[in-house]
């Protein structure tokens, strides 16, 4: 797990998160290192884990598969699986919408075999 300020200190300066060119350039140097790749990304929203304007027309990863995360209450527990904005993206600015009572089939919550 990476989080966004390890990657620019100054990602929330302006009260939302905002990714400069150079916070990229470190989580794929990290990626490398690793032997990892990014597959999504998790944040959070005041109430509902609705998908905001922004959230659509930026995606942390523009890249056909990314799957987007969104807690609602800023994260407050308990968390439920159904509750969480899951969104696929599938590029040109396109999502396909795997939250509510999908989410709950879309992960996997177990042992790993």
């Amino acid at each position: 797990m990476v989080y966004y300020d390890d990657l620019d200190p100054h990602a929330y300066d302006t009260g939302v998160c905002v990714l400069h060119g150079d916070a990229f350039a470190r989580l794929w140097s990290l990626c490398r290192e690793k032997k990892l790749t990014v597959v999504g990304d998790a944040h959070t929203h005041p109430g509902s884990a609705f998908q905001s304007q922004s959230d659509r027309t930026n995606p942390m990863v523009a890249r056909a598969g990314h799957i987007a995360i969104i807690v609602p209450d800023f994260a407050r527990w308990p968390i439920r699986v159904g509750k969480l904005g899951v969104y696929e993206y599938v590029g040109d600015h396109t999502w396909h919408d795997r939250g509510g009572l999908a989410a709950s089939r879309y992960f996997y919550r177990g042992f790993w075999a």
